[in-house]
């Protein structure tokens, strides 16, 4: 019926869809952590010093970010292990599910903060706006910074994405803070704490769900973003001699490492030089490096998606 062609690029090209690795040895996480766990003493500390519950939560935000930063970098560690006889694509995808942990993990910090603020709509709690300025102003540099560790690669890894967003968050928590202790110190009107703790959570919610989503449908192996599935049948049905393309699928091994399998029908057959330069044309349209292809002469009778 037909023979079995595989061929495997991994060429790295400059274009729009290109994932591009990790680096190989990422110390970001390190240093994230490290950083976020002292501040996350501190801060616990000084909130019970200025008796401030804006402060023991956003306390307890950063230190569930601290387990978010420990997941992501630990899913960064093992997808740079080697592939095993029976892990036969290694470990690349626990970067995708540790993004995942990551976004679950925020909106649960994000629904602790809000039971925190809507409490204290009813229950006004005196605090010492200075301690709490000044420790949240601490916490707008520690986190800003760390935020910026992540910039780089941000847009191509989702697991990267997901330490970043945590940190970008934690910055903004932290500088509502600082607005919230202000105003209370010039107005005493301890309800614009809570106030703009709620605007904030849902700034981070609105941020969060585009991560959720993303690393969700990376989780189920659906086609990841920035490559259209209908683009990519196309151009393998507008191959030379191609008749029929089945079995097409696209998915993430890891949060920048796309896969692609199909099933081409060509009468001819297909040698060695017509499967390099298709992987060569997927890789550098689409960003697809890891691509495997089986060549039939034929369309099978039980083909039902043969296009």
């Amino acid at each position: 019926m037909g023979r079995m062609h595989g061929h495997h690029g991994h060429a790295h090209h400059n274009h729009d869809h290109a994932h591009p690795a990790p680096a190989s040895h990422d110390k970001r996480y390190t240093i994230a952590i490290a950083l976020n766990l002292g501040f996350v003493v501190l801060e616990a500390a000084a909130g019970f010093i200025a008796n401030s519950t804006a402060l023991l939560s956003d306390a307890a935000h950063n230190l569930s970010d601290v387990l978010g930063l420990a997941l992501a970098g630990g899913a960064a560690w093992l997808a740079k292990q080697s592939a095993s006889e029976r892990r036969t694509y290694g470990f690349s995808k626990a970067t995708v599910l540790a993004a995942l942990a990551n976004a679950i993990v925020l909106i649960v910090a994000c629904g602790g903060i809000l039971w925190e603020a809507s409490t204290r709509f009813f229950t006004p709690v005196e605090t010492q706006p200075f301690i709490v300025m000044a420790v949240a102003a601490a916490g707008v540099a520690i986190n800003g910074g760390t935020a910026l560790l992540f910039l780089a690669g941000r847009k191509e890894d989702v697991n990267v994405r997901g330490a970043y967003l945590h940190m970008v968050a934690d910055a903004g928590v932290s500088a509502a803070v600082i607005v919230a202790g202000a105003a209370i110190w010039l107005t005493s009107l301890h309800w614009i704490d809570p106030a703009i703790s709620i605007a904030v959570v849902f700034l981070i919610l609105w941020g969060t769900w585009g991560l959720l989503r993303e690393s969700l449908d990376l989780t189920l192996d659906a086609a990841p973003p920035g490559i259209n599935v209908g683009e990519v049948r196309a151009y393998l049905a507008g191959q030379p001699g191609v008749a029929a393309v089945h079995d097409l699928h696209i998915w993430a091994m890891g949060a920048t490492k796309p896969a692609l399998t199909a099933h081409l029908v060509r009468p001819e057959g297909g040698d060695d030089a017509f499967l390099a330069e298709l992987a060569e044309g997927i890789a550098h349209r689409f960003g697809i490096g890891h691509v495997t292809v089986q060549i039939e002469r034929a369309v099978r009778d039980d083909c039902a998606d043969c296009h």
